[in-house]
């Protein structure tokens, strides 16, 4: 392999900790001038409160990069998957689509 493509990679090291990820059915997303917040939520039914379990900031440019990788992934995927089902905007999932307990 030639200097000129190791000079182009990038070695990135992935911990067994984050290799599990974090499950997230709640996204907020905000933004200053200058970064962009991405906070990433657990909620879970019948449950009223919810904390951030990651959070990840993004400069406006990066910010508008995983927006083009997210559309050209979720074209892929709807290609080979079929179209995923748009339930128009919505508040914030409480129950999940099922029966709202009562007691």
């Amino acid at each position: 392999m030639s200097q000129e493509n190791n000079d182009n990679q990038l070695n990135i090291e992935l911990s067994e900790e984050v290799a599990e990820g974090i499950y997230s059915n709640l996204a907020i997303i905000s933004h200053s001038a200058s970064e962009f917040v991405f906070d990433f939520i657990k909620v879970m039914p019948g449950m009223p409160k919810a904390k951030v379990k990651s959070r990840v900031l993004m400069t406006p440019e990066h910010a508008k990069r995983l927006l083009m990788a997210l559309q050209e992934n979720i074209g892929k995927f709807e290609a080979h998957h079929g179209k995923i089902k748009d339930l128009g905007p919505s508040g914030i999932p409480m129950n999940f689509g099922g029966p709202t307990a009562e007691a």
